[in-house]
């Protein structure tokens, strides 16, 4: 076996019930307000989700998946409920990018609850936007079914897609050789500083407080 099959099969070796509840841990950080900045929830959630062999075990896997994403817009929903209007000006937010909470706002006056269903699919938006429904005082029922909505497929493209790629990646690799290897890791490496470079300059850009169209227009007419 080479490092990709002996990591995968390690990773398969665990307790069904751990990998279940790194699964649910990683998608609960992904999608509570606040968490996403110190958990490596989507990337977390793909690698324990490659495990998945069976039609099974992939069933149970989205189960517990859409449950801790719905769970996790609950937790976003009370933090909006609880603070109101003025989590906006919260070193948290802040740190998120305010901008990126105009857009949640700015979706849930659109479209009301069902902004968490299209936010689902939205990095950094979607943690926001549950919070935003809760400062806007939608009422919980409403936002439990889109986020179970929105959730359901959510869970059920990541799961597949973990689950196929850790099957092609030990296709591939039965027919690497070892300088294959060293090339991979090389892509790998840029790939990985590529993404680390963009997430750096996309911090940076959020720490730029953008204020609101309506604090726009006043302080025109003013």
């Amino acid at each position: 076996m080479g490092l990709i099959s002996d990591s995968l099969e390690s990773i398969a070796g665990l307790p069904q019930p751990l990998v279940l509840a790194a699964a649910a841990a990683f998608t609960f950080g992904e999608t509570t307000i606040g968490l996403g900045l110190v958990v490596p929830g989507e990337v977390g959630l793909l690698v324990a989700a490659s495990t998945v062999k069976a039609l099974g075990t992939g069933i149970v896997m989205w189960a517990v998946v859409t449950l801790a994403a719905v769970c996790g817009d609950s937790v976003g929903y009370l933090v909006g409920r609880r603070f109101g209007g003025k989590l906006r000006e919260t070193r948290l937010i802040k740190r998120m990018g305010q901008e990126n909470w105009d857009k949640a706002t700015a979706l849930i006056r659109r479209r009301g609850a069902w902004a968490v269903f299209f936010a689902r699919w939205l990095p950094v938006v979607r943690s926001l936007t549950p919070a935003a429904a809760g400062t806007a005082g939608l009422a919980y029922p409403k936002l439990l079914i889109a986020s179970i909505c929105g959730a359901a497929p959510w869970a059920a493209l990541h799961v597949t897609i973990a689950a196929m790629a850790g099957e092609a990646a030990k296709q591939i690799e039965s027919k690497l050789s070892t300088a294959s290897y060293f090339l991979l890791g090389g892509v790998v490496l840029a790939g990985i500083v590529f993404v680390l470079v963009r997430k750096s300059k996309a911090k940076k850009a959020a720490t730029v407080v953008t204020p609101p169209e309506e604090e726009k227009q006043l302080e025109q007419a003013h």
